[in-house]
């Protein structure tokens, strides 16, 4: 049915897919896999319209096709499930499995023949006994992920892609999908399917894709034939070298942090560990394991119960409060979580500080601009022009801006999420001397990576995550990234 070839789409510093084929047939379900950064979320997209590729071609039931946008895939028989259901909270079930080709005429909604329509659908589907009427916002997450397929059976859809669609779901619901992609390829749809999780592949899986730093590594291996070890091997090939700073010689100080039974529901649960002064603790999982969530629990952001201390104190959930105690965190986003784009490098590295150059409600700007420049010297940030605006950066200068900020005053404890994604691989190994700099300077780091590689490489030790549990801890010398992966994918502690 689908025949990819030679797939190839760069974006500014970065060769996201290097030549990647795929081939898929009809009534079948082909998973894709690979590591977190692999190439896959940027393969579908290409298929969703969403990319347009710069080299390669793609067959559909044997006509060569280019899908120019979302609707041109929609047109051609494409749909996609991403792992964030694109639902709109606030319409009904039939209002979102219709939303853009709706029921209308001379411009009004037929609510009655769509309403006829989704319930058609939803009984292909198994589930006549949703009302489409009901609003999408109250629905469970199961049934969003029915709403979601249903959406994609309205437009006859041939090929459905579906990344991630386990991920929120309890095991009973999981067997239900299961029902459902069994009778959608019975009725001859194809489906991609995309997990990191090896026992659904081998239960629900024809056959497997992988790639590997965006290039196809092994294409159409048998799914239930294929040992584990093997396609953990595939999957952990690398071309890009990753080049560490020596760890700590000395052994860490006092404990700095100390997290006792936290828990946040939907994200995590019954977590504990602590990090000492000097020391990089790096959480190992995959996206949705609760690592990012864990890190906004500790500084504050995020609602949860249990216990935080600080340096023995403990701490409300409170941004503000935290970071007067001395924490400070690198969120996932900078762009949208951390930087104000339009502003001067100087104006994004005093932000958190801003209460310390000012006196009766005044800024001293000299003392600021000093030590912007200061710390722009001293993080060989590039170009090393404090007032030049932040968004003219690199990605990997940027990240560096939000290191520097949380160098003013006196800093316990920085919280690092992702902090090299989108970073070319030169200005990598700058940040891992900054980030290692930090920690020998006596602050504790909790730092979080999807690349495994990484966590081993910065950390000190390290707490592997799955499913927001924490299924092991060790001290990262103890650890591959084999089996590292092993325990993220089969859930067991090695």
């Amino acid at each position: 049915m689908l025949v990819m070839r030679g797939i190839v789409k760069q974006f500014p510093g970065v060769r996201a897919l290097d030549g990647v084929d795929l081939d898929v047939r009809a009534g079948e379900v082909h998973c894709l896999l690979g590591q977190n950064g692999a190439g896959k979320s940027t393969l579908i997209k290409v298929l969703a319209g969403v990319h347009q590729p710069d080299e390669g071609t793609i067959e559909f039931n044997g006509a060569q096709v280019r899908p120019s946008s979302p609707n041109d895939a929609i047109r051609l028989g494409f749909a996609t499930i991403y792992q964030e259901l694109d639902l709109v909270d606030g319409l009904s079930v039939a209002e979102n499995i219709f939303l853009g080709h709706e029921h209308a005429k001379l411009g009004f909604v037929n609510r009655s023949a769509a309403n006829r329509a989704a319930r058609q659908v939803l009984e292909r589907l198994g589930h006549g006994e949703l009302r489409p009427s009901t609003e999408v916002g109250r629905l469970p997450a199961a049934a969003k992920q029915v709403v979601s397929m249903a959406r994609a059976l309205s437009h006859d859809a041939r090929l459905i892609i579906m990344d991630e669609p386990s991920a929120a779901l309890a095991h009973d619901e999981v067997d239900n999908l299961f029902r459902i992609i069994r009778e959608l390829t019975a009725q001859g749809v194809a489906v991609v399917y995309i997990s990191h999780r090896l026992e659904e592949i081998r239960e629900i899986g024809d056959r497997v894709t992988v790639l590997k730093d965006g290039r196809t590594v092994a294409v159409g291996l048998p799914a239930r034939e294929t040992a584990t070890s093997h396609v953990v091997s595939l999957m952990t090939g690398r071309n890009v070298e990753y080049v560490f700073p020596p760890r700590a010689a000395r052994p860490p100080g006092e404990e700095v942090l100390k997290v006792e039974r936290l828990s946040s529901p939907g994200a995590f649960a019954d977590v504990s560990f602590s990090v000492r002064a000097g020391e990089i603790v790096g959480l190992a999982g995959l996206v949705g394991s609760g690592r990012s969530e864990i890190l906004e629990a500790v500084y504050g952001a995020r609602p949860a119960s249990g216990v935080v201390q600080l340096s023995g104190e403990e701490v409300r959930h409170s941004v503000v409060g935290n970071v007067k105690r001395g924490m400070g965190l690198a969120p996932e986003e900078r762009k949208a979580q951390a930087l104000l784009l339009d502003q001067s490098i100087t104006a994004n590295i005093t932000l958190g500080s801003l209460p310390s150059f000012a006196r009766l409600g005044w800024m001293n700007r000299a003392r600021e601009r000093a030590e912007a420049h200061r710390l722009v010297k001293a993080l060989d940030i590039r170009p090393p022009d404090p007032e030049r605006p932040i968004k003219n950066l690199s990605g990997g200068n940027q990240q560096k801006a939000v290191l520097a900020r949380w160098l003013l005053g006196s800093r316990k404890l920085l919280l690092l999420d992702e902090p090299t994604r989108g970073v070319d691989v030169g200005a990598r190994a700058e940040l891992y001397a900054v980030i290692r700099d930090l920690a020998d300077r006596g602050i504790g780091v909790l730092l979080v990576s999807s690349e495994v590689p990484e966590v081993l490489g910065l950390a000190d030790r390290v707490l592997v995550l799955r499913e927001g549990t924490v299924i092991h801890q060790a001290d990262a010398g103890e650890l591959d990234e084999h089996r590292v992966l092993d325990m993220i994918m089969d859930g067991r502690a090695a």
